[in-house]
Protein backbone atom coordinates (compact mmCIF):
# COMPACT_ATOMS: atom_id res chain seq x y z
CA UNK A 1 0.00 0.00 0.00
CA UNK A 2 2.85 2.36 0.83
CA UNK A 3 4.43 1.67 -2.56
CA UNK A 4 1.13 2.47 -4.30
CA UNK A 5 0.78 5.72 -2.38
CA UNK A 6 4.38 6.63 -3.13
CA UNK A 7 3.93 5.95 -6.85
CA UNK A 8 0.78 8.06 -6.88
CA UNK A 9 2.62 10.92 -5.16
CA UNK A 10 5.47 10.66 -7.70
CA UNK A 11 2.99 10.82 -10.59
CA UNK A 12 1.23 13.84 -9.12
CA UNK A 13 4.60 15.51 -8.59
CA UNK A 14 5.66 14.74 -12.19
CA UNK A 15 2.37 16.08 -13.57
CA UNK A 16 2.77 19.27 -11.55
CA UNK A 17 6.33 19.68 -12.83
CA UNK A 18 5.28 19.18 -16.46
CA UNK A 19 2.48 21.70 -16.12
CA UNK A 20 4.65 24.24 -14.34
CA UNK A 21 7.55 24.06 -16.79
CA UNK A 22 5.19 24.04 -19.75
CA UNK A 23 3.76 27.30 -18.44
CA UNK A 24 7.27 28.73 -18.05
CA UNK A 25 8.13 27.60 -21.59
CA UNK A 26 5.07 29.34 -23.01
CA UNK A 27 5.87 32.53 -21.12
CA UNK A 28 9.39 32.54 -22.55
CA UNK A 29 8.53 31.51 -26.12
CA UNK A 30 5.36 33.54 -26.71
CA UNK A 31 7.02 37.01 -26.93
CA UNK A 32 9.37 35.75 -29.65
CA UNK A 33 6.49 34.01 -31.43
CA UNK A 34 4.44 37.21 -31.26
CA UNK A 35 7.29 39.22 -32.79
CA UNK A 36 7.45 36.71 -35.66
CA UNK A 37 3.73 36.88 -36.47
CA UNK A 38 3.67 40.65 -35.97
CA UNK A 39 6.47 41.07 -38.51
CA UNK A 40 4.25 39.53 -41.22
CA UNK A 41 0.94 41.05 -40.10
CA UNK A 42 -0.69 44.32 -40.98
CA UNK A 43 0.38 46.84 -38.28
CA UNK A 44 -3.21 48.09 -38.06
CA UNK A 45 -4.25 44.70 -36.67
CA UNK A 46 -1.16 44.58 -34.44
CA UNK A 47 -1.74 48.01 -32.93
CA UNK A 48 -5.41 47.25 -32.33
CA UNK A 49 -4.54 44.06 -30.42
CA UNK A 50 -6.12 41.67 -32.93
CA UNK A 51 -2.89 39.72 -33.53
CA UNK A 52 -2.61 37.20 -30.71
CA UNK A 53 -1.91 33.68 -31.98
CA UNK A 54 -2.03 33.86 -35.79
CA UNK A 55 -0.90 36.56 -38.22
CA UNK A 56 -3.55 38.74 -39.80
CA UNK A 57 -3.30 40.67 -43.06
CA UNK A 58 -0.21 38.81 -44.29
CA UNK A 59 2.31 41.25 -45.70
CA UNK A 60 5.99 40.51 -46.38
CA UNK A 61 6.87 43.96 -47.69
CA UNK A 62 8.95 44.69 -44.58
CA UNK A 63 11.19 41.65 -45.09
CA UNK A 64 11.43 42.44 -48.79
CA UNK A 65 12.73 45.91 -47.99
CA UNK A 66 15.14 44.55 -45.38
CA UNK A 67 16.62 41.95 -47.70
CA UNK A 68 17.10 44.58 -50.39
CA UNK A 69 18.75 47.00 -47.95
CA UNK A 70 22.51 46.71 -48.52
CA UNK A 71 23.50 48.06 -45.09
CA UNK A 72 21.78 45.14 -43.36
CA UNK A 73 24.06 42.69 -45.16
CA UNK A 74 27.07 44.92 -44.52
CA UNK A 75 26.22 44.91 -40.83
CA UNK A 76 25.79 41.14 -40.89
CA UNK A 77 29.22 40.71 -42.45
CA UNK A 78 30.88 43.07 -39.97
CA UNK A 79 29.18 41.49 -36.95
CA UNK A 80 30.15 38.03 -38.17
CA UNK A 81 33.78 39.13 -38.51
CA UNK A 82 33.75 40.75 -35.06
CA UNK A 83 32.08 37.71 -33.46
CA UNK A 84 34.39 35.11 -35.03
CA UNK A 85 37.59 37.11 -34.54
CA UNK A 86 36.66 38.27 -31.06
CA UNK A 87 35.67 34.78 -29.93
CA UNK A 88 38.94 33.35 -31.27
CA UNK A 89 40.93 35.99 -29.35
CA UNK A 90 38.85 35.37 -26.21
CA UNK A 91 39.49 31.63 -26.31
CA UNK A 92 43.20 32.14 -27.01
CA UNK A 93 43.60 34.32 -23.91
CA UNK A 94 41.01 32.98 -21.47
CA UNK A 95 41.71 29.24 -21.66
CA UNK A 96 45.50 29.44 -21.03
CA UNK A 97 44.92 32.01 -18.27
CA UNK A 98 42.34 29.79 -16.58
CA UNK A 99 44.59 26.74 -16.84
CA UNK A 100 47.62 28.60 -15.45
CA UNK A 101 45.63 29.92 -12.47
CA UNK A 102 44.36 26.41 -11.74
CA UNK A 103 47.86 25.02 -11.24
CA UNK A 104 49.06 25.04 -7.64
CA UNK A 105 52.71 25.39 -8.71
CA UNK A 106 52.09 28.84 -10.27
CA UNK A 107 54.13 31.38 -8.30
CA UNK A 108 51.93 34.26 -7.08
CA UNK A 109 48.70 32.52 -8.10
CA UNK A 110 46.62 34.10 -5.32
CA UNK A 111 47.95 37.56 -6.15
CA UNK A 112 46.98 37.24 -9.83
CA UNK A 113 43.52 35.93 -8.93
CA UNK A 114 42.94 38.91 -6.63
CA UNK A 115 43.99 41.33 -9.39
CA UNK A 116 41.58 39.69 -11.83
CA UNK A 117 38.71 39.74 -9.33
CA UNK A 118 39.30 43.44 -8.62
CA UNK A 119 38.65 44.24 -12.29
CA UNK A 120 35.16 42.73 -11.90
CA UNK A 121 34.26 45.47 -9.40
CA UNK A 122 36.31 48.46 -10.57
CA UNK A 123 36.90 49.83 -14.05
CA UNK A 124 38.81 52.71 -15.54
CA UNK A 125 35.69 54.46 -16.78
CA UNK A 126 34.54 55.44 -20.24
CA UNK A 127 36.76 58.48 -20.82
CA UNK A 128 40.09 56.86 -19.78
CA UNK A 129 39.20 53.78 -21.81
CA UNK A 130 38.38 55.89 -24.85
CA UNK A 131 41.65 57.81 -24.50
CA UNK A 132 43.58 54.54 -24.25
CA UNK A 133 41.91 53.08 -27.34
CA UNK A 134 42.52 56.30 -29.27
CA UNK A 135 46.18 56.60 -28.21
CA UNK A 136 46.80 53.00 -29.23
CA UNK A 137 45.52 53.80 -32.72
CA UNK A 138 42.59 51.40 -32.53
CA UNK A 139 39.85 53.99 -32.95
CA UNK A 140 37.78 53.46 -36.09
CA UNK A 141 39.33 50.01 -36.68
CA UNK A 142 38.22 46.41 -36.17
CA UNK A 143 40.54 46.15 -33.17
CA UNK A 144 38.44 48.59 -31.18
CA UNK A 145 35.68 45.95 -31.24
CA UNK A 146 37.96 43.08 -30.17
CA UNK A 147 40.89 44.14 -27.97
CA UNK A 148 39.14 46.08 -25.14
CA UNK A 149 37.08 42.98 -24.24
CA UNK A 150 39.68 40.39 -25.19
CA UNK A 151 39.69 38.76 -21.75
CA UNK A 152 36.73 38.58 -19.38
CA UNK A 153 37.54 38.22 -15.68
CA UNK A 154 34.31 36.28 -15.17
CA UNK A 155 35.19 33.77 -17.90
CA UNK A 156 38.73 33.41 -16.57
CA UNK A 157 37.37 32.51 -13.13
CA UNK A 158 34.99 29.96 -14.69
CA UNK A 159 37.91 28.46 -16.65
CA UNK A 160 40.14 28.28 -13.58
CA UNK A 161 37.42 26.56 -11.56
CA UNK A 162 36.68 24.10 -14.37
CA UNK A 163 40.34 23.09 -14.84
CA UNK A 164 40.86 22.89 -11.08
CA UNK A 165 37.83 20.63 -10.65
CA UNK A 166 38.20 18.37 -13.69
CA UNK A 167 41.93 18.13 -14.41
CA UNK A 168 43.49 16.45 -11.35
CA UNK A 169 47.11 17.07 -10.38
CA UNK A 170 47.75 13.33 -10.57
CA UNK A 171 47.09 13.43 -14.31
CA UNK A 172 49.77 16.09 -14.77
CA UNK A 173 52.21 14.16 -12.60
CA UNK A 174 51.63 11.03 -14.69
CA UNK A 175 52.25 13.03 -17.87
CA UNK A 176 55.47 14.45 -16.47
CA UNK A 177 56.81 10.93 -16.08
CA UNK A 178 56.69 10.76 -19.88
CA UNK A 179 58.53 14.12 -20.07
CA UNK A 180 55.33 16.05 -20.86
CA UNK A 181 55.64 19.74 -20.03
CA UNK A 182 52.85 22.14 -19.05
CA UNK A 183 52.26 23.53 -22.54
CA UNK A 184 52.05 20.13 -24.17
CA UNK A 185 49.82 18.86 -21.35
CA UNK A 186 47.50 21.83 -21.80
CA UNK A 187 47.22 21.41 -25.58
CA UNK A 188 47.16 17.60 -25.80
CA UNK A 189 45.30 16.59 -22.64
CA UNK A 190 43.58 19.48 -20.85
CA UNK A 191 41.88 21.06 -23.87
CA UNK A 192 40.40 17.81 -25.27
CA UNK A 193 38.89 17.17 -21.83
CA UNK A 194 37.40 20.67 -21.68
CA UNK A 195 34.79 20.63 -24.47
CA UNK A 196 31.99 21.84 -22.12
CA UNK A 197 34.14 24.75 -20.97
CA UNK A 198 35.10 25.69 -24.53
CA UNK A 199 31.42 25.63 -25.51
CA UNK A 200 30.50 27.91 -22.60
CA UNK A 201 33.25 30.45 -23.36
CA UNK A 202 32.40 30.30 -27.07
CA UNK A 203 28.72 31.05 -26.62
CA UNK A 204 29.35 33.74 -23.96
CA UNK A 205 31.92 35.47 -26.18
CA UNK A 206 30.08 35.05 -29.48
CA UNK A 207 26.78 36.38 -28.09
CA UNK A 208 28.59 39.27 -26.41
CA UNK A 209 30.33 40.30 -29.63
CA UNK A 210 27.21 39.78 -31.72
CA UNK A 211 25.06 41.98 -29.47
CA UNK A 212 27.71 44.65 -28.95
CA UNK A 213 26.81 48.10 -30.20
CA UNK A 214 28.03 50.52 -27.51
CA UNK A 215 31.69 50.01 -28.40
CA UNK A 216 30.92 50.69 -32.05
CA UNK A 217 28.92 53.75 -31.04
CA UNK A 218 31.95 55.12 -29.15
CA UNK A 219 34.91 54.00 -31.24
CA UNK A 220 33.64 53.58 -34.83
CA UNK A 221 33.02 56.53 -37.15
CA UNK A 222 33.27 54.79 -40.50
CA UNK A 223 29.79 53.60 -41.52
CA UNK A 224 31.37 50.74 -43.49
CA UNK A 225 32.59 49.25 -40.18
CA UNK A 226 29.25 49.46 -38.37
CA UNK A 227 28.10 46.14 -36.83
CA UNK A 228 24.58 44.91 -37.39
CA UNK A 229 23.40 46.08 -33.97
CA UNK A 230 24.40 49.68 -34.65
CA UNK A 231 22.57 49.65 -37.98
CA UNK A 232 19.50 48.19 -36.28
CA UNK A 233 19.76 50.88 -33.62
CA UNK A 234 19.55 53.51 -36.31
CA UNK A 235 16.49 51.81 -37.74
CA UNK A 236 14.68 51.33 -34.42
CA UNK A 237 15.67 54.44 -32.47
CA UNK A 238 16.61 57.09 -34.99
CA UNK A 239 13.49 56.46 -37.09
CA UNK A 240 15.59 55.92 -40.21
CA UNK A 241 13.18 53.36 -41.63
CA UNK A 242 10.96 55.45 -43.84
CA UNK A 243 13.94 57.36 -45.24
CA UNK A 244 16.49 54.60 -45.79
CA UNK A 245 14.47 51.48 -46.46
CA UNK A 246 11.60 52.77 -48.57
CA UNK A 247 11.96 54.12 -52.03
CA UNK A 248 11.28 57.89 -51.87
CA UNK A 249 10.47 57.92 -55.58
CA UNK A 250 7.86 55.21 -55.29
CA UNK A 251 4.23 56.25 -55.53
CA UNK A 252 3.23 55.12 -52.03
CA UNK A 253 1.01 57.01 -49.69
CA UNK A 254 1.93 57.70 -46.08
CA UNK A 255 -0.19 54.84 -44.74
CA UNK A 256 1.62 52.28 -46.90
CA UNK A 257 4.99 53.65 -45.85
CA UNK A 258 3.97 53.50 -42.19
CA UNK A 259 2.90 49.86 -42.56
CA UNK A 260 6.23 48.90 -44.11
CA UNK A 261 8.15 50.86 -41.45
CA UNK A 262 6.31 49.05 -38.63
CA UNK A 263 6.96 45.64 -40.21
CA UNK A 264 10.63 46.48 -40.64
CA UNK A 265 10.95 47.24 -36.92
CA UNK A 266 9.67 43.77 -36.04
CA UNK A 267 11.69 42.16 -38.81
CA UNK A 268 15.02 43.55 -37.64
CA UNK A 269 14.48 41.96 -34.21
CA UNK A 270 14.08 38.55 -35.87
CA UNK A 271 17.10 39.09 -38.10
CA UNK A 272 19.31 40.11 -35.17
CA UNK A 273 18.22 37.17 -32.98
CA UNK A 274 18.33 34.44 -35.62
CA UNK A 275 22.08 33.55 -35.47
CA UNK A 276 22.01 33.15 -31.67
CA UNK A 277 18.82 31.07 -31.83
CA UNK A 278 20.48 28.79 -34.38
CA UNK A 279 23.75 28.47 -32.43
CA UNK A 280 22.40 27.80 -28.95
CA UNK A 281 20.65 24.40 -29.49
CA UNK A 282 23.91 22.84 -30.71
CA UNK A 283 25.80 23.99 -27.61
CA UNK A 284 23.04 23.69 -25.01
CA UNK A 285 24.15 20.43 -23.39
CA UNK A 286 27.75 21.61 -23.09
CA UNK A 287 26.61 25.05 -21.96
CA UNK A 288 24.57 23.76 -19.01
CA UNK A 289 27.22 21.23 -17.96
CA UNK A 290 30.09 23.68 -18.21
CA UNK A 291 28.37 26.44 -16.26
CA UNK A 292 27.34 24.09 -13.45
CA UNK A 293 30.78 22.54 -13.11
CA UNK A 294 32.57 25.86 -13.44
CA UNK A 295 30.43 27.64 -10.88
CA UNK A 296 29.65 25.09 -8.18
CA UNK A 297 33.02 23.46 -7.63
CA UNK A 298 36.39 24.77 -6.59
Amino acid sequence: MNDINQNMEDRIFDIFNYLFFTLILLIVIYPLYWIIIASVSNPSFVNSGNVVFIPKGLNFAGYERLFNYDRIWLGYKNSLIYALSGTAVNLTLILPAGYALSRKDLVGRSFFIILIIITMFFGGGLIPTYMLVKNLGMENTIWAMIIPNAASAFNIIISRTFFQSNIPDELLESARIDNCRNFRFFVSIALPLSVPLIAVITIFSAVGHWNSYFQALIYIRNADLYPLQLILREILILEDVSIALTDPTASRNLEERRIIAEQIKYGVIIIASLPVLILYPFLQKYFVKGVMIGSLKG
